[in-house]
């Protein structure tokens, strides 16, 4: 067997790991990538970039659809030619994918070792079965993947992951999804607008990543307006069967009206949370401390596990599953490894997250459930609201559905988070994130310059709203008339 020493071993050749290697590589030349499936980024292969480009698709189409209500007729039919549609997606995916290609291309193969790799000890990696590797400082970066129950299994070709859809060739007649959270509505809602019918199933209620009780029930009732969604679903039964269009999955639910409904799709699309790839390291084979899930715990400013010679960065860790902060938590992870022993804490951003559904839904900061379980006893913070169904720029684009909730620290007046559903909140989600980054108070966010009349001024009426609820400023004026008309 083929022995390897190294100052550090990176596993996994995603978002993190090529972060980490780069990160380590500034401090030291003796660096080692294991990978033991493809290079490359979930983001780019089957996660944010192919979604986007399918959304956008569907977009295209809505707006097509609705815009008889400005007056615009178009002539004839609307097609939509789902084999166009896939080769699009596929076509901008691949290009995505190759420009991580090409990054990874210019890693020296010395730096790269193929295989799986498992935990000897602290600090010895098997790598398939052809190499083991010493490493002075590891970095775990192997990722996540979708997670579903095991029963499922029987549904065979008919039961997919959204890795699956960006493989058709052509849209399907009809898909169940379960899971409406960030994948499954962005999907199930992209899919329905393009024609597909589309059911979404969920249990206990959760729609999206929503905190905020007021938030999360204006969101499920905004979508069950437009496609079929049942957040706390009771199904009877669900199995293969054969008919005229070949192998489908009949689904047997109480529907909202408490009968029992019966869906025959093509596929289902298991959207019910991902697992990271932990799993299969042998962690037990070491010292690292895990927590309830399996997972290891890491401090998250300096990525270090219970094991102060092992790094933990991106989806296989115990903290939030997105690209940027896999990338974040990636230069820690790598330049703590490659620094070793000096230990330094990294730049830990302000949480932002958001859904590319139709409103968008975003959340920024401290969450109304961490609020309210870090203050709540003490009623120490305040919330303002707005409502966009009849904010002014928002009703000119006929994009007039959501709402935005605002939290404020009693006594201090310090931004603390948000959540929302709105026309442009991927928007709005940046400009409060930067506010609350800067520890903003609503106050000075106020003082801030806002143009009229963009959407924008929603979230000036709602941080009016809290400032007033604060009483650090005048209660909320009806028709403001500094504001402009429609604010």
């Amino acid at each position: 067997m083929k022995q390897v020493n190294v100052d550090v071993a990176v596993i996994g050749g995603g978002t993190a790991g090529l972060g980490a290697y780069r990160a380590a590589k500034a401090h030291t030349d003796s660096v080692v990538m294991i990978e033991g499936s493809v290079y490359g980024t979930t983001c780019a292969r089957v996660g944010c970039m192919p979604s986007k480009l399918l959304i956008a698709a569907a977009e295209s189409a809505h707006q097509i659809e609705k815009s008889h209500a400005f007056g615009v007729h178009p002539q004839g039919e609307t097609k939509i030619n789902g084999r166009e549609v896939m080769d699009r997606v596929k076509r901008e995916r691949d290009r995505f994918v190759g420009f991580v290609l090409e990054s990874v291309d210019e890693i020296p193969a010395k730096d790269k070792l193929a295989g799986f790799a498992q935990f000897v000890d602290n600090t010895t990696l098997l790598v398939g079965d052809h190499t083991q590797v010493k490493a002075k400082r590891i970095v775990i970066a192997t990722g996540s993947r979708p997670a579903y129950p095991a029963a499922w299994n029987e549904l065979g070709e008919r039961l997919i992951i959204n890795d699956d859809v960006f493989e058709w060739d052509d849209l399907p007649r009809s898909v169940a999804v379960f899971g409406p959270g960030v994948i499954g509505l962005e999907l199930g809602q992209a899919l329905h607008r393009l024609g597909v019918d589309v059911k979404v199933f969920g249990l206990g209620g959760q729609v999206g990543p929503l905190t905020d009780p007021e938030v999360m029930q204006y969101a499920n009732k905004t979508f069950q307006e437009e496609f079929y969604l049942d957040a706390n679903v009771q199904i009877e039964s669900m199995k293969q069967v054969s008919g005229p269009n070949g192998e489908q999955v009949e689904i047997q639910f109480i529907n909202h009206q408490g009968k029992l409904e019966v869906f025959v799709v093509d596929y289902v699309l298991a959207a019910t949370g991902r697992r990271p790839n932990t799993d299969k390291l042998t962690i037990e084979n070491t010292s690292i401390k895990l927590d309830e899930k399996g997972v290891p715990i890491a401090d998250p400013y300096t990525m270090q596990t219970s094991v102060e010679s092992v790094f933990i960065a991106g989806d296989a860790s115990n903290q939030i599953p997105l690209l940027h902060e896999a990338a974040d938590q990636s230069k820690i992870a790598g330049d703590n490894a490659g620094r070793f022993p000096d230990i330094r804490a990294g730049l830990r951003r302000s949480t932002i997250s958001a859904v590319f559904s139709d409103p968008q839904i975003a959340m920024v900061g401290e969450s109304y459930r961490q609020l309210t379980e870090r203050l709540g006893a003490c009623d120490c913070f305040a919330t303002g609201e707005v409502s966009f169904e009849n904010q002014g720029r928002s009703r000119v684009m006929l994009r007039n559905k959501g709402v935005l909730h605002v939290y404020a620290e009693q006594g201090t007046g310090r931004f603390l988070g948000a959540e929302m559903m709105g026309p442009n909140a991927e928007h709005l989600a940046h400009l409060l994130a930067w506010a609350h980054q800067n520890k903003m108070t609503i106050t000075e966010m106020l003082d801030m310059p806002f143009y009229h009349p963009v959407i924008e001024e929603g979230v000036r009426t709602a941080l009016r709203d809290v400032n007033a609820k604060l009483h650090l400023g005048p209660e909320m004026i009806k028709h403001c008339l500094d504001c402009g008309p429609g604010c």
